[in-house]
């Protein structure tokens, strides 16, 4: 079978960006809209649906619509998976599913936005309920295929490396796309358009940008071109049995479960790091978020060389302790005399590597995991593999924001029916000394991780051929 060019691959990683500008949006804008502050209304946001505290006390009725359509994405993760791993379609396992989802998700993204009635209503929660689901869903058929080629495509440890560098910059790229309608939304309003519809322009354009990202990939890459692999014949409940029965695998994704509860802890509560506990502008957070993502894919051409000199493992180990220090630097903030802006840049300077290789490596690691399962069971099931590391960011990201709603707030009197969080300083210092306690409780799982055993029995793949000469 041939192998993917450097161009190729590069074109394979545009279709993250795409993916990843979509779920930026969301991650980015879904609460903002539909749950404005005050400073929003009075510049002309509508509240759609009612705010504050609602559900049992605890819980705003956003909230519940969202963990509710989490448990259902982390359902069709497998059940995506197993069908992607057992297509028999002529174009391939994966490329078919990613086409027939770009277009769907690209519109349901922009449609979430488009609550029908234009005050507090049931039909809204309704509508935003539908939505969020179909989502996830179409996400789900697009990216679970999408990982599963990181491995089918990445034929040499090389290849995987630059593949994983590569989806990682646009992953980056995406994420900071989403975010451009804070700039370009208070144009439009400048130009006489309303609150509302100043963002649904931003998130017509990016939904639009990042569906021809997202199509580019399966119309340039004929999958079968690259890829000779048997279809799988388990079932879901039979594969998915057999991802976890896999003993290395467990070892990472418990590790993964910490990595994503500590990273997301903080990625929560950076605008109340920098509001609260450094006392600075709001605006500060994004100038806090770019610079460490601009400095961490600085560092990304460096990555590949560490991981050949040290391997995959002692480098994601190094990463997971890295970011611990920046927590604990986040930690100290209010206890050591320096001023916030300090703080700031120094947590991000710090930051900025681990983040590098924790956004690389793990995907490689579960592409070799999943090749030498293959090559041991003859089951090829790397959507499964790829999907049941998916679940695990997920319940890490949904355990972490149930963490830092439960202790961002101590100290404080919350307002049940406001629709912002209430942190405190010390709620804050909290939250950073669990973000180190589970980020270094992933390099102590990690450590377990046979990584020699792994790469072992992929580098024995080609010993039969050799002896058969």
């Amino acid at each position: 079978m041939k192998r993917l060019t450097k161009k190729q691959m590069i074109i394979f990683a545009i279709g993250q960006l795409g993916w990843s500008t979509l779920s930026g949006i969301i991650g980015a804008w879904f609460v903002t809209f539909y749950l404005p502050t005050d400073g929003d209304i009075k510049a002309g946001a509508t509240q759609f649906i009612q705010p504050g505290l609602v559900i049992l006390g605890f819980l705003t009725i956003l909230g519940l619509i969202t963990a509710l359509s989490r448990v259902f994405d982390a359902i069709t993760d497998p059940l995506i998976a197993n069908l992607s791993d057992r297509s028999k379609n002529p174009k391939g396992r994966r490329i078919p599913f990613m086409q027939k989802a770009a277009i769907p998700l690209s519109i349901v993204t922009v449609l979430l936005f488009c609550a029908p009635v234009g005050h507090i209503s049931g039909l809204n929660v309704l509508w935003i309920s539908v939505f969020v689901v179909l989502f996830y869903l179409f996400m789900t058929m697009y990216c679970t295929p999408y990982t599963a080629l990181i491995s089918e495509f990445g034929k040499t440890q090389e290849d995987r490396m630059f593949i994983s560098t590569a989806i990682s910059l646009t992953f980056f790229a995406g994420t900071m796309l989403a975010y451009t309608p804070f700039v370009f939304a208070g144009v439009l309003r400048g130009m006489g358009l309303t609150f509302n519809w100043s963002y649904r322009i931003c998130f017509i354009v990016l939904s639009v940008i990042a569906c021809v990202c997202m199509l580019l990939p399966t119309f340039l890459l004929k999958e079968k071109e690259f890829v000779d692999t048997k279809p799988s014949t388990d079932s879901v409940f039979k594969s998915l049995a057999g991802t976890f029965k896999n003993r290395e695998f467990r070892v990472f994704a418990g590790s993964d479960i910490m990595y994503w509860v500590g990273l997301t802890l903080f990625q929560t509560g950076l605008p109340f790091f920098v509001k609260v506990s450094m006392k600075l502008d709001e605006g500060m957070t994004m100038v806090f978020m770019g610079g460490m993502t601009v400095l961490s894919a600085c560092f990304y051409p460096f990555v590949n060389g560490f991981v050949r000199r040290h391997g995959k493992k002692k480098m994601v180990i190094f990463g997971f302790l890295g970011l611990a220090l920046a927590y604990l630097i986040t930690a100290l903030i209010g206890i050591l005399p320096l001023p916030g802006m300090v703080f700031g840049v120094l947590i991000c300077v710090i930051a900025a590597f681990p983040m590098a290789l924790l956004g690389i490596i793990p995907q490689a690691i579960v592409a070799d995991v999943a090749e030498a399962d293959g090559i041991v069971t003859g089951e090829n099931r790397e959507g499964m593999f790829f999907a049941a590391r998916t679940f695990a960011m997920k319940w890490g990201q949904a355990l972490a924001m149930l963490i830092f709603t439960s202790l961002a707030i101590i100290g404080t009197s919350q307002n049940a029916n406001a629709n912002e969080i209430t942190a405190s300083a010390l709620g804050l210092r909290i939250v950073a000394i669990v973000a180190v306690t589970f980020c270094t409780l992933g390099a102590v799982i990690l450590a377990l991780y046979n990584e020699k055993k792994v790469m072992t029995t992929i580098e024995n793949k080609k010993a039969p051929a050799k002896k058969g000469k």
